[in-house]
C-alpha cells in the first residue's frame, strides 16, 4: 500500500504524542503509538514514565478487539527481542493488527530490522520512513546514544543586544523576558541533564531545576565541570543535591603532578567526602575533554544534554564539535560596559548546522539550529 495523507496524519500525530514523555523514560526513547481502525483512532499511547510499558502494549490494550484488522502507527521500530517485557511485534501480532507504519527504523542491533521482518512474517503489512525527519528529531536523543555512544547535545545562549550574556561580578543577569524564560524551563523539563562550568556556579549559584508549576518533579540532573572540586558546600546545588541529583567532574584520580603533593591530593580528597556526604556524587573524568565526558554521562542512562553555562563551557562544546543542536535567544536587552561577551551569535553558525526555525516569545527572538544525526 503507497503511503497516504491520511498516514502522514496519523504519524504526525504520533509524533506529537511521542513529545509527552521525553526525558522521562530513562535510556528507552519516548514513542508514540496510534491505533487507527476505519479513521477512527481506537487505542494511543506513548512510553510510560521510566520507560516500561512501552506506547504500543498500551495503545493495544485500549483497542482491545478493535485493533483486530488496524493500523499500528509507531514512531519507531517494534521491538523484537524480549528484555524486561515481552517483544512490541509479537503483541501486534497477538492482537492481529493489520498493519504497521513505522517512521523511524532502530539503530538498535537487537531490533535494526528484525522488528520489521518478523511482522512481515507474520503476514502484516509494514511501510516505514513517514515522516521520518519528523520522526528523528523527536528521537533525537536516543539515537545519538544509540549511534555515537553519548548524549544528543543542545547549547542554549541568551545574548544581549550588544552581544553579550552576562556582567563580570553580577552573577545572574536577566537577559531575555519571562515569556522566553518559561520555554527555557520546559526545555529543561524534557532534558536528561543539564551543565555548567564552575564559574558560573560560583558566580551565579543557580539551582537549575525546573520551576515551571506543575513540572517541578521533572528536573533534570545537574552536572558541574568542577577539575578542583571548588563547588562551595553552601550553594543551592549542593544543598539541593538529595533531592535533584548532582553530578560534579572533577579531574581524573592521579593527575595531580608530582609538585602539587600531598597536601593537594588530601585536600581534593577531603572536598569530595564532604560533597558526596552532602548527596553529590564526584566523577573523576577531565572535565574539559568533552569526547571522554560524554560517553562517561551515557553510561548512566543520560541521552540528553542541556549545556547552558558559561561562555568558556560553551566554547568547550562547539570546538570540540560535539554540539548538535543550538537554540540562540536574542534579547533587546543591552548589558553596556564589563560585559560578557557570547561565544556565538547569529552571523557566526559552524558549518554543519542548519536553521531550524524561528520563535518569537515576547520581545525576544529564538532562532534554532540543529545537525544532521
Amino acid at each position: 500500500m503507497s503511503i497516504t495523507p491520511h498516514d502522514e496524519r496519523f504519524m504526525a500525530a504520533a509524533i506529537r504524542l511521542s513529545r509527552w514523555h521525553l526525558g522521562r523514560t530513562a535510556t528507552n526513547p519516548s514513542v508514540g503509538c496510534l491505533i487507527v481502525k476505519d479513521g477512527v483512532i481506537v487505542g494511543r499511547a506513548v512510553t510510560a514514565l521510566s520507560g516500561r510499558p512501552h506506547a504500543e502494549t498500551q495503545a493495544l490494550a485500549e483497542a482491545g478487539a478493535l485493533a483486530r484488522g488496524a493500523t499500528a502507527y509507531v514512531t519507531l521500530e517494534p521491538c523484537s527481542h524480549h528484555g524486561r517485557t515481552p517483544p512490541c511485534a509479537e503483541a501486534l501480532i497477538a492482537y492481529g493488527v493489520a498493519r504497521v507504519v513505522i517512521s523511524v527504523t532502530d539503530p538498535d542491533p537487537r531490533v535494526s530490522g528484525h522488528g520489521i521482518a518478523v511482522l512481515r512474517e507474520a503476514g502484516i503489512e509494514v511501510d516505514a520512513g513517514v515522516l521520518e525527519t519528523e520522526g528523528r528529531q523527536s528521537l533525537a536523543a536516543y539515537l545519538t546514544r544509540q549511534t555515537k555512544n553519548r548524549p544528543y547535545v543542545t547549547l542554549k545562549l541568551a545574548v544581549s543586544a550588544d552581544g553579550m550574556i552576562g556582567r563580570h561580578g553580577a552573577g545572574q543577569v536577566a537577559i531575555t523576558g519571562p515569556e522566553a524564560r518559561a520555554q527555557v524551563q520546559a526545555l529543561r523539563a524534557e532534558t536528561d541533564a543539564i551543565l555548567v562550568g564552575i564559574g558560573t556556579a560560583i558566580a551565579d549559584d543557580p539551582l537549575l531545576t525546573v520551576r515551571s508549576p506543575g513540572l517541578e518533579s521533572q528536573s533534570p540532573i545537574r552536572v558541574v565541570l568542577d577539575p578542583s572540586l571548588a563547588l562551595p558546600l553552601t550553594s543551592k546545588l549542593v544543598g539541593t543535591a538529595r533531592e535533584v541529583p548532582v553530578i560534579v567532574v572533577a579531574s581524573e584520580e592521579g593527575s595531580l603532578s608530582q609538585a602539587e603533593g600531598d597536601i593537594a591530593s588530601t585536600e581534593m580528597e577531603s572536598r569530595r567526602a564532604a560533597l558526596e556526604a552532602a548527596g553529590v556524587e564526584v566523577v573523576h573524568c577531565n572535565p574539559y575533554h568533552p569526547e571522554v565526558l560524554l560517553p562517561a554521562l551515557a553510561t548512566r542512562g543520560i541521552s540528553s544534554l542541556l549545556v547552558e553555562g558559561g561562555a568558556k563551557t560553551a566554547r568547550l562544546f562547539l570546538e570540540a564539535g560535539l554540539v548538535d543542536r543550538i537554540q540562540l535567544y536574542q534579547a533587546p536587552v543591552v548589558i553596556g560596559e564589563g560585559g560578557i561577551e557570547s561565544p556565538l551569535d547569529a552571523t557566526d553558525i559552524p558549518s554543519g548546522f542548519a536553521h531550524t526555525g524561528t520563535l518569537m516569545f515576547g520581545g525576544d527572538r529564538l532562532d534554532e539550529y540543529e545537525r544532521g544525526l
